[in-house]
């Protein structure tokens, strides 16, 4: 068998068309032990994720992490899981055909849009060979992280780059590192925001969450923490906080190794040693609800906030498939496109 693959046939008639690639994190297919231990066998297993000498980590993961860590983690999917399914891969889709519509009212048949998981499915691969099917000669990648992180955007682009390797003939592609000061974004977020507070009656501290990496990496160059604290320093000022209204934090630690400061856990203590009794939490990293805000911070951290004495703790919920946010991820696919559409 030849190494390299000819590019998978389009129609004849078909014409010359731009794909557009949204991708994002992936999930379980189902939240059952063996379907999250093949999900996280994946995860874990990504250099990306895990900088970890692989004599070191590879027994770790194979002999005491895969065996143990699936029955509490599918435990937890369950409580948050959708009649139609995971609540990543639901809000997912719903955004990308939003995305999508929008992207067909403006150029019509020339653009095609396909949604993809990095770990999981649909995966990468098969979507851009979907792709290529009808056609597709350039490419553009939206991973839906609006900061950049190696962990995550980084492997979105390993995936697509091991997804074409082997191919003969390769599409010309672009690709989307990050929208984290996007004002279109930025606008979205606080509206997000101050709706919530709007529906709730009230207006209160506000915990700015984003989801946690190693130290080490941000030592290494990964520009993720500056731009976390970009997003947080352009949200306050959007929304007219003061010293005091609000709080930066990091969540989601993995593992014994120092990661981004200060960790959730011990923010909700200094608040509520504070006198802090109202929390409003948001996690500006997410573009849709998954685990780590639906369990994690809505169930776990608000009962953590209440046993320290809090009265009320709200999430506010993420983009999902807004079709505010659909506009704003339009808006950016169209600029990316410049010169090509």
């Amino acid at each position: 068998m030849p190494y390299y693959r000819a590019v998978p046939p389009a129609a004849a008639t078909a014409p010359a068309r731009i794909g557009v690639l949204i991708v994002n994190l992936g999930t379980p297919d189902a939240p059952t032990y063996f379907a999250v231990q093949r999900y996280l066998r994946q995860f874990l297993g990504d250099r990306r994720v895990i900088n970890t000498s692989r004599w070191i980590w590879l027994p770790l993961l194979y002999g005491i992490i895969l065996p143990l860590r699936p029955r509490r983690a599918a435990r937890n999917y369950r409580k948050i899981w959708l009649a139609q399914g995971s609540p990543l891969a639901v809000y997912s889709g719903r955004l990308t055909a939003k995305i999508g519509a929008l992207l067909t009212a403006r150029f019509g048949d020339a653009v095609r849009v396909e949604l993809a998981m990095t770990y999981g499915n649909p995966s990468v691969a098969s979507r851009i060979a979907a792709l290529a099917q009808q056609n597709v000669r350039r490419l553009l990648v939206l991973p839906l992280y609006p900061q950049y992180c190696s962990s995550t955007t980084g492997s979105v682009f390993d995936c697509v780059t091991r997804a074409l390797r082997r191919w003969r003939w390769l599409p010309e592609t672009r690709f989307v590192n990050q929208y984290f000061d996007d004002r279109g974004y930025v606008d979205a977020l606080c509206a997000q925001i101050e709706r919530h507070w709007t529906e709730v009656g009230e207006r209160s501290h506000l915990l700015i969450s984003y989801h946690g990496i190693p130290v080490s990496y941000v030592a290494a160059g990964d520009p993720y923490q500056a731009q976390a604290q970009a997003t947080t320093r352009l949200a306050v000022a959007r929304l007219g906080l003061k010293e005091g209204e609000w709080s930066h934090c990091y969540q989601s630690r993995f593992g014994s190794v120092a990661w981004l400061q200060p960790y959730a856990e011990d923010v909700l203590e200094s608040l509520a040693a504070r006198g802090v009794r109202r929390l409003t939490a948001v996690s500006p990293a997410f573009a849709v609800d998954c685990l780590e805000t639906l369990e994690e911070v809505a169930m776990q951290y608000k009962e953590r906030f209440l046993e320290l004495g809090g009265e009320s703790f709200h999430l506010v919920p993420a983009l999902n498939d807004g079709d505010r946010h659909a506009a704003v991820l339009a808006s950016i696919v169209e600029r990316h496109l410049a010169g090509w559409a």
